[in-house]
């Protein structure tokens, strides 16, 4: 009997065992690369206006190396976007813009919006991955050794607009599209108090929020400031997620675990807006791994109401 029962718990560690690297092998050599666009239809327009192809960028996290992921987002230009909102965190090494520039160059020409994560800002580090399950990491004083003065000018370059704290105005198909965006919420380089005086100043047209991590107390500005449309990005969806669970295990901020990924809607004070926040489409250099959360684009089809 002693000998069945040993069997037995060998047999079920052996199983349990090989289950772990199937799925570490799977979220580190597969599903990290297997890119794909999520593609949405919102009907928020106002009558009359021409329909609007966006085009959700966000977390690339791009190390000179990684030219599969190049070559990806490089492609996306074929899907013909008519306005491009990049919601942070490009860089994922010191030499990251160099990649960042062979991935976006087709996208020249196309307006848009963008923001900084902090990555933007500062190399990524290892950190231990289990920490934040303990809630949205904690906040250090680092040297900001990113040129993203380089990156923000290469943006530029192509006709996005920065909205790091501040607003801005393009215009896409003949739609003037007013915007405006915060720094890093994580890293708490938001200033929301100096959106007001700008968002007042908008004229007729669209108004869109765009932020990296969608903290509710960003959501909630946004709101109030009269967003019709809000953008973020952050989460990573989750990164390793329970395949097909609606909710994410970690969100790296205090948006609800189930609002981590996708397209959902943020409510206050009677007013409710659409939410996208994207999953992203890289990772850190140090934990290079998906699992049940593949990489990702947004593609959002607006359409008048």
């Amino acid at each position: 009997m002693a000998n069945r029962s040993t069997r037995t718990a060998l047999t079920a560690l052996g199983v349990v065992g090989a289950v772990g690297v199937a799925a570490a092998t799977w979220g580190i050599g597969i599903e990290r690369h297997l890119y794909t666009v999520r593609r949405h239809t919102l009907r928020i327009l106002p009558a009359g206006t021409p329909p609007l192809r966006v085009l959700h960028l966000s977390d690339v996290h791009m190390a000179p190396w990684q030219q599969r992921r190049q070559r990806w987002l490089a492609s996306l230009a074929a899907l013909e976007p008519d306005v491009i909102v990049n919601t942070g965190d490009n860089i994922g090494h010191l030499d990251g813009l160099a990649g960042i520039r062979a991935a976006f160059e087709p996208f020249r020409g196309i307006p848009g919006f963008f923001v900084h994560g902090s990555n933007d800002k500062v190399e990524p580090a290892p950190r231990n991955p289990l920490k934040y399950f303990q809630g949205p990491s904690k906040v250090h004083r680092i040297p900001l050794n990113i040129d993203s003065a380089a990156m923000d000018a290469y943006f530029a370059g192509l006709g996005w607009a920065d909205l790091n704290n501040t607003a801005a105005t393009i215009e896409a198909k003949g739609v003037r599209i007013n915007a405006f965006g915060v720094s890093d919420a994580h890293r708490d380089w938001d200033d929301l108090d100096a959106l007001p005086p700008l968002v007042s100043g908008f004229g007729d047209g669209l108004v869109w929020g765009v932020t990296h991590a969608p903290y509710r107390r960003v959501l909630d500005e946004y709101v109030d400031l009269g967003a019709e449309m809000i953008f973020a990005g952050h989460t990573h969806g989750g990164q390793v997620r329970v395949p097909f669970a609606r909710r994410a295990l970690v969100a790296n901020c205090d948006i609800p675990l189930d609002q981590a990924r996708g397209l959902s809607s943020w409510a206050r004070d009677g007013r409710t807006v659409p939410l996208n926040v994207s999953a992203g489409v890289g990772h850190s250099i140090y934990a290079p791994v998906r699992f049940g959360c593949r990489p990702e684009a947004s593609l959002l089809e607006l359409l008048p109401a």
